[in-house]
This record gives structure tokens, sequence and C-alpha cells, in this order.
């Protein structure tokens, strides 16, 4: 599914991404990384982007939407993406969509396109009988945090996200309790 938007005289379309975009997202994994004051915590390469989105076999494990600004006397331009994931709800017996990251560009940001993104997404879940479209942000994300409650979203209180990684994970893996 593509949408199509105007952005300074340019056309912009969301759609599906290619294996041609994954140099953009990676990059936007970077910019993203740098807003979310984690430079250097970005292991992912471009192959580990594409092995994901666009295997060699099997199904792919995650999927993303960019939003490409488009015009006829310059280059096109991936300036936004959502990436995502399935999950599973056991309590409703449906699938939803984990939205992972989402980024646009700062300079094309105020044109719609983050919304654009969620739209395209929205529509997904609904093509597809999903009942959730999910993701976390990050408390002090304030400008972020008021975008998501203009479009409806509402924030889980009461649920505390873990993570289990790095020493703790392989101890676990292992029979261990790390302790």
């Amino acid at each position: 599914m593509a949408s199509d938007t105007q952005w300074r005289g340019r056309s912009a379309v969301v759609r599906p991404a290619t294996p041609d975009d994954v140099p953009a997202i990676q990059r936007m994994v970077h910019d993203l990384a740098e807003y979310e004051r984690e430079p250097d915590a970005v292991e992912s390469t471009e192959r580990h982007v594409r092995a994901a989105l666009f295997p060699d076999t099997g199904t792919p494990t995650t999927f993303a939407h960019v939003v490409e600004v488009r015009s006829d006397d310059t280059e096109d331009e991936v300036v936004g993406m959502a990436v995502w994931y399935l999950t599973y709800s056991t309590w409703t017996g449906r699938n939803g969509i984990w939205l992972e990251d989402l980024w646009v560009d700062p300079e094309h940001r105020g044109a719609g396109f983050g919304k654009d993104l969620l739209v395209a997404l929205a529509a997904e879940c609904r093509e597809r009988g999903h009942r959730r479209l999910e993701w976390w942000v990050l408390d002090w994300n304030t400008p972020s945090i008021g975008f998501y409650e203009s479009i409806g979203a509402v924030a889980q209180d009461g649920w505390t996200v873990y993570r289990l990684d790095g020493d703790a994970l392989a101890a676990l893996a292992a029979g261990s309790d790390g302790g």
C-alpha cells in the first residue's frame, strides 16, 4: 500500500521498503540512535537490515515502510521510515504490529510524514485483521509523546518493560541465574 502526499512542491509517497532502501534505513537507524542519545549503541549493519527485511531464504521477520520524496529534477530521497514486526496476543488470539522505530529526517518534519507512516501501519493492521499497533517511546521524548497523543494513542501505564541481554542473557541461556 502506498500513499501520496505533497511536500514543498515535490511528490512524497509512503510505501513498503525495497532492498534499494536498506542504506537509507541504516542511515536513519544511526540518526535515531544519535537523537536518542545512544550513538554508540548501534551494532546493526546494512547486511543485518537486509537479512531481516529481505532474507535469501525463508520468510522475513521484520518489515519496513519508507517515505520517499520524489521530484522530476532531483533524485528521489528516502526521508522517513517505520520498521516493524508482528506480535501475538494470547488474549485477543490475533497478531498485531510492534513498531520498533519511527523516524523522519528533521528537515522533513512537520509535513505529516510521521502520521503518514502510522496511517500505513494502521491500514496494514486493518487489512490483515490485526488488533493492535503498539510501540514504546522514551519518557523524555515529549515532542513524540505529544504527537502520539494527538493521533489518539494511549500510554499503557501499569506495565514495566524488562530486557534481558548481554551477560545476563548468556547466563540464563546456560541455566544459571547469573548470581
